[in-house]
């Protein structure tokens, strides 16, 4: 039980809510780590929240019609298959994803992708469309109000610890490598950090930690942030991944409640004043996650939150030896699976040859005589007799028309190039027709995808 802040109270039910069963996990300590309690393993508690009703707005129009966890990547996948990925190879099973904006293109995919059998109870994952279960009845206003608009999720639950993180960012995590970290610190929470370039700091939260990874200082989007001591070009940023303790959670989540100057924002109110009250905050260092089977190094984390990034996160994937492995059977990366037949490339004539060179093809596509170069394609895409494709990100279902040409582009979902035509030559007719950014990349809008419904005969 944990103590009740001041000025609240508590009400006793007459008919008890459903306790939900979470996760149990067996996490034996690492190398180096000394036990908290006589035995060198434990099984803890853990339930999975994660953060995916953001807008999107700089990734318009890709979030014209979608969230920007459902917005697709890498071919076949949506932004949120890392997240969910993450916690399911981690051993994370029990699972809420909370939704708000646009939600219905993410809706159809946990519901296609992301279903579990329902044989344990302990094993879910439930999306959470945001209910309005305010005093008044608003959407969420932060990050934190999402959580204690449903905090009934936790204290149903009766979690050892939460993880609650983001499900906008590209990138691979063993999650309970920070689990073990945070029960070794006994930490109230625990902050998922890496070192990015100053320039980017009004992006992040920013962070200072003493010799210990405790954290004494939190700048939330602050350009003028403090540096890592010894490297004047980087900041320490908040990856916006969070490990709680239960009781310190609730407590915080209350407290801020009942803060009405609050704008209840993890970043910018409870973790500020969690480290301001010396409450047991620390930093998790990413580089020192490890998968297995992925080589030492440098490990890959983006944030997609503008067409630029995103372009080139999907770029990044073509590459000889990506920076981002798709490819290791050990952390598989989950998705929906769709009955897609494989790719083909038919025609070997001269100016008319099938081919995609350092390229991503997906299921379903057809090179029909076209030639594809340093680009991902999605499922379904026809490249037709002399088009050529390059430098481009080509979602679901597109159809580039014979000897058109498509050069830096990101082309949404269902589009249809005519035949000869040109994208990404001349800039300035591009921005008569289509969104084009700062870099120069074109985005062509898409088209809404059908539904299939059932028939009845009468």
């Amino acid at each position: 039980m944990f103590q009740l802040p001041s000025g609240f109270t508590a009400v006793v039910r007459k008919k008890p809510r459903t306790v939900l069963r979470t996760t149990e996990i067996m996490f034996q300590l690492p190398s180096g780590f000394t036990s908290w309690h006589n035995d060198t393993a434990m099984q803890l508690r853990v339930l999975g929240l994660i953060l995916a009703g953001g807008k999107g707005t700089r990734l318009y129009p890709l979030t014209k019609e979608r969230a920007k966890p459902a917005v697709p990547f890498g071919g076949k996948y949506r932004i949120v298959d890392f997240v969910l990925s993450n916690f399911v190879n981690s051993g994370i099973h029990s699972i809420y994803v909370l939704t708000q904006f646009r939600s219905q293109s993410l809706l159809q995919h946990l519901s296609e992708g992301w279903q579990m059998g329902g044989l344990l109870k302990s094993q879910f994952i439930i999306p959470v469309p945001a209910q309005m279960r305010s005093v008044g009845e608003t959407w969420y206003q932060g990050t934190a109000d999402a959580i204690y608009q449903n905090i009934n999720l936790i204290e149903q639950a009766d979690p050892h610890v939460v993880a609650i993180f983001g499900a906008d960012h590209i990138y691979r995590m063993n999650v309970a490598h920070m689990v073990e970290f945070h029960r070794h610190l006994d930490a109230a929470c625990t902050i998922a950090a890496l070192p990015v370039h100053k320039r980017h700091a009004h992006e992040f939260g920013v962070i200072e930690t003493d010799d210990n990874n405790r954290i004494v200082g939190f700048h939330e989007k602050n350009p003028e942030a403090p540096t890592i001591p010894g490297r004047p070009e980087h900041v320490y940023a908040s990856m916006g991944n969070y490990i709680f303790s239960t009781r310190a959670l609730l407590k915080a989540l209350h407290e801020d409640a009942a803060d009405e100057t609050s704008s209840h924002d993890f970043g910018r109110d409870i973790l500020p004043r969690l480290v301001a009250e010396n409450q047991g905050v620390f930093a998790y260092d990413f580089q020192t996650n490890r998968i297995p089977d992925d080589p030492i190094g440098e490990n890959y984390w983006r944030d997609v939150g503008t067409i630029d990034a995103y372009w080139e996160a999907s770029m990044d994937l073509r590459a000889v030896k990506p920076a981002l492995n798709l490819y290791n059977r050990k952390w598989p990366l989950r998705t929906a699976s769709y009955p897609d037949p494989p790719a083909k490339f038919t025609f070997d004539d001269q100016n008319r040859r099938g081919e995609a060179v350092d390229s991503i093809v997906s299921g379903g596509c057809i090179l029909s005589g076209g030639r594809v170069k340093n680009s991902i394609l999605g499922r379904g895409v026809k490249v037709h007799a002399g088009a050529y494709v390059e430098d481009s990100v080509i979602l679901d279902n597109c159809d580039i028309g014979r000897r058109s040409k498509i050069r830096r582009a990101i082309l949404d979902k269902n589009v249809k190039i005519p035949e000869d035509t040109t994208i990404g030559y001349d800039l300035v007719q591009d921005a008569k027709l289509y969104h084009v950014t700062e870099t120069g990349i074109v985005v062509v809008e898409g088209n809404r995808s059908p539904v299939d419904i059932s028939t009845v005969f009468v």
